[in-house]
């Protein structure tokens, strides 16, 4: 396994509950400890890591939604896998998979994306490049 440049990791309230809605997702574990709660997790070469809350590491008062000013995007192959997987758990969507265009340098990237929160409220917006024009 090749670790990426960038790894978030992800202070959690419920590790258990984490874990198991991020393998849901597709998500797999690579590797776990169990003092501090941790895993490593990755999906289609995206890495992330999750653990337990560990209060001596957090600067600030750590409240939910955890997530405030960042979302994570995540490249997947098959976004209506992961609109599909959040269904069969129960999980709630507040917005559907949307078409999104952006420009990159002289392109314009087409995605599919879907917006939804981490039970600890951590922003995940899953991407699905689905075409690539020439910039007019």
């Amino acid at each position: 396994m090749k670790f990426s440049p960038l790894i978030p990791e992800l202070y959690v309230s419920d590790y258990n509950k984490s874990l198991n809605f991020y393998t849901a997702l597709g998500f797999k574990v690579e590797y776990k400890r169990e003092k501090p709660k941790f895993a490593f997790l990755s999906y289609q070469g995206s890495q992330i890591m999750v653990q337990e809350f560990e209060p001596e590491w957090v600067k600030g008062k750590l409240e939910y939604p955890y997530g405030r000013g960042i979302n994570l995007q995540i490249h997947t192959l098959n976004i209506n896998s992961i609109y599909q997987s959040l269904l069969k758990i129960g999980y709630p969507i507040d917005n559907k998979i949307e078409k999104n265009s952006y420009r990159v340098k002289e392109k314009i990237i087409v995605s599919k994306e879907l917006l939804f929160m981490d039970p600890d409220g951590y922003l995940l917006r899953f991407s699905q490049d689905i075409e690539e024009k020439a910039a007019k």
